[in-house]
């Protein structure tokens, strides 16, 4: 089990560091929306499992997962700054989470999305890149409203 965790972690800072690199995001998109699951650790207020949109660094991970219930899915790209302005911050909206690289066995690794913002923008500061954002002055202007609303 903790094998399977570090294994999780180790695909999510991959998914990190990918993302940052080709400014691209992959999706599973099907006739009634793109691919989602349940979390296996997080509930919401009623003791439900939070909904989780899964999202992949590379379309063939991606691809790998078209099966079972997404046997009809097709892969649909998503550039970089609009996963972390509409989809991120959208998703955070409607209190769901963020699934990274999973596998077909619908495992992966759980995170809320204001914090894969902070980490996205902090794998591309540290690689001295940045992202054009619609809604933002800057990724810094976006990391400070974020660190305001986490800190209240």
């Amino acid at each position: 089990m903790l094998q399977d965790q570090i294994t999780i972690k180790n695909r999510h800072t991959d998914f990190i560091k990918k993302v940052c690199e080709s400014n691209t995001v992959y999706a599973l998109k099907g006739d009634q929306g793109y691919a989602t699951s349940y979390s296996n650790e997080m509930e919401d207020e009623d003791g439900e499992a939070v909904q989780i949109v899964c999202f992949w660094s590379d379309e063939a991970r991606a691809k790998s997962c078209i099966e079972g219930e997404w046997i009809d899915y097709q892969i649909d790209t998503l550039s970089l700054n609009s996963f972390v302005e509409n989809w991120c911050l959208g998703l955070n909206n409607d209190g769901l989470i963020i699934g990274t690289n999973f596998d077909n066995h619908l495992f992966g690794f759980e995170i809320e999305p204001l914090e894969i913002i902070l980490e996205i923008i902090e794998e591309l500061k540290k690689n001295g890149k940045s992202i054009r954002l619609n809604k933002f002055d800057s990724i810094l202007d976006m990391e400070n409203q974020i660190r305001e609303v986490l800190n209240d």
